[in-house]
């Protein structure tokens, strides 16, 4: 899952994506710090682990119990609608089919052809690829944030439900990604792999918080948006990678890309049963994930030295094009028109203004991006540690 978007352009907090503000430690833990280097009694102790991004106080368990009842009911027409969208692992792709052949006599010449072809691609491009590479390897957040959901979550770790049966697999088949474009990237030769892997591991260990409440109804209308998200970006890595003649990365952007598509397909089939079973909540929920706006899945983002690494890489993808604020009212317009949210009838008062404010969004948010474009500040230069700290423009 990659998604990104310009931190530049100023939008109303009940619209768009929130930019990543940096966390501060809370005062507690500055003081305990400042003791322990003033005493020499603590000298030698070890320090506790604090993740160095950490998100605000959180609502959990928002959905009704009684609601619990819907996804219990659901279980017979997940296996028959949801499962179906999962690929038996003898037909998947690997990484490997898109990579060297370690035992191959050609291997080296393999590799000295990657580098070839990845040797005039530009610095930002090279920055946005990382960005999604990272943010596929943060991989077991996004598991444990589906673990969390009320009714559809996993309770044993290997559950036959069909809930919990689809989130292992959707998994497994989304930790392909991270693995080929980590591999891809390190053959390439261009890129500080010590550095990214610092990033995520400060990723995986700050988490994310989209704002979901444990409530599966806001949890999978937020993978809905956001697997589109990840099919857009990807997609757009694969267009440039071809116009910078490095076709064999064009095709695995393309392939990841294909997958989120599939992951799409399933999410938004989920919530347009919801929307058959109980409008008037499914509605409301999209309403309120709308006005909180989708987080970034890694918003977090972290390498030890950039304290606003999420928005400088979010702003490379931005002026890209591979992910736009656009691209975020072009997503929100097309769940309104597949989930048919304008013809919704027999809503409550609090349904209808959900539904009211729902469809009036996409435009508004295309005006409020045109506006805030022409206020953009004009672009610096800023290093980054994922290609050695060379600068370029944000």
């Amino acid at each position: 899952m990659a998604l990104q978007l310009n931190p530049a352009v100023k939008f109303p907090s009940h619209t768009l994506p929130s930019r990543h503000h940096r966390r501060r430690r809370s005062p507690t833990v500055l003081m305990a710090s400042t003791l322990h280097s003033l005493s020499k009694s603590t000298e030698g102790t070890k320090k506790p682990y604090f993740p160095p991004r950490e998100v605000h106080v959180q609502v959990t368990h928002s959905m009704p119990p009684q609601k619990m009842e819907i996804f219990k009911s659901l279980e017979d027409w997940a296996e028959q609608n949801i499962l179906v969208h999962l690929k038996p692992v003898e037909s998947c792709w690997q990484p490997q089919d898109y990579l060297p052949d370690p035992e191959s006599d050609g291997f080296y010449d393999q590799v000295k052809e990657i580098r070839e072809r990845s040797k005039d691609i530009p610095d930002d491009y090279f920055v946005t690829l990382v960005g999604d590479m990272i943010t596929e390897e943060a991989l077991p957040t996004y598991q444990t944030m589906l673990n969390t959901l009320d009714g559809v979550r996993d309770e044993t770790g290997a559950s036959l439900t069909s809930w919990a049966i689809w989130t292992r697999a959707w998994t497994a088949e989304e930790n392909r990604h991270g693995d080929l474009l980590n591999k891809y990237l390190y053959l390439s030769g261009r890129v500080d792999m010590k550095q990214i892997e610092k990033t995520i591991q400060y990723l995986i260990g700050s988490g994310m918080d989209p704002k979901t409440e444990n409530n599966p109804y806001l949890g999978f209308i937020y993978t809905s948006f956001q697997e589109r998200a990840t099919f857009i970006s990807h997609g757009n890595t694969a267009r440039l990678a071809k116009e910078h003649g490095d076709f064999k990365l064009a095709q695995v952007c393309g392939i990841i890309a294909s997958d989120e598509k599939r992951h799409e397909t399933a999410y938004t089939k989920i919530v347009e049963k919801l929307f058959e079973v109980d409008p008037d909540g499914t509605v409301m929920a999209l309403a309120d994930m709308m006005k909180k706006k989708i987080s970034m899945p890694a918003h977090l983002m972290y390498d030890g030295r950039d304290d606003n690494l999420f928005e400088h890489f979010s702003s490379v993808a931005q002026r890209l094009g591979i992910y736009t604020a656009k691209d975020y009212a072009d997503i929100l317009e097309f769940l309104v028109s597949r989930w048919k949210i304008e013809d919704l009838t027999g809503l409550s008062g609090e349904g209808c203004k959900a539904q009211d404010f729902v469809c009036g969004l996409p435009p508004r948010i295309r005006r409020l991006e045109e506006r805030a474009q022409s206020r953009v500040k004009q672009a610096q230069r800023v290093p980054f540690s994922w290609i050695f700290g060379r600068e370029i423009l944000v």
